[in-house]
């Protein structure tokens, strides 16, 4: 509700600074300008700066609670909480709605991990467009497989620091380290923004609640 009511409040006084300088007579390509740079601060701080920016899980939790209407951004939300029953409905709109194959294949890869389905894992990661998810995704199955000095060596090609840090302590965690996994998780809740930070944390509540204690 108070999104909403921010937003309305946005496009409220951009209404009135718009019609002002129409009726003011005042030049076109400044109102076209003024309208343009007006609509991508709206959409920084509506919806870019919660996406990726944000540290506070909260907020985070809030705008994505409001996305119910945007299949792409509220499976974040719904796999990060586990609500199985609407994870198979989310799933079946991206389906319908994304027809690329290497769209869908980083949605099947999120949703075959959520469902410890590594054989969907593996079918959708040669498809999967970007080299840090596609790596990730490689070094996940490597662990599944046992192969923990594989994973440790494949995680080096991956630039996002949350993603090796996330690794590396999933890889301490089935080694049996919890110390050294909880300094890992919390190097990955520090190093991530946004929804990313969202997942991480719900994920280490569950896994490794000292890493995201206050």
């Amino acid at each position: 509700m108070k999104r909403l009511r921010w937003s309305i409040f946005i496009y409220s006084v951009l209404f009135v600074v718009v019609l002002f300088l129409a009726l003011n007579d005042y030049s076109p390509i400044l109102i076209v300008g003024v309208t343009v740079v007006a609509g991508l601060i709206a959409f920084i701080t509506q919806f870019y700066y919660p996406t990726a920016l944000e540290k506070r899980v909260d907020r985070v939790e809030s705008f994505l609670r409001s996305q119910k209407n945007k299949p792409a951004v509220y499976i974040y939300y719904i796999l990060a909480n586990r609500l199985e029953d609407e994870s198979r409905t989310i799933m079946e709109q991206l389906m319908s709605k994304y027809k690329r194959v290497t769209v869908q294949a980083t949605y099947k890869a999120a949703y075959g991990l959520y469902r410890k389905d590594m054989a969907a894992v593996q079918e959708a990661v040669p498809y999967i467009r970007y080299s840090d998810y596609r790596a990730y995704y490689e070094t996940v199955l490597l662990l599944e497989d046992g192969k923990s000095a594989q994973a440790r060596e494949h995680l080096e090609s991956i630039r996002k620091q949350w993603m090796r840090s996330a690794l590396l302590a999933e890889i301490e965690l089935k080694a049996g380290n919890s110390e050294t996994a909880i300094k890992y998780a919390r190097k990955a809740v520090d190093a991530s923004r946004g929804v990313q930070r969202y997942v991480l944390h719900k994920e280490y509540e569950r896994t490794l609640p000292q890493a995201v204690e206050a």
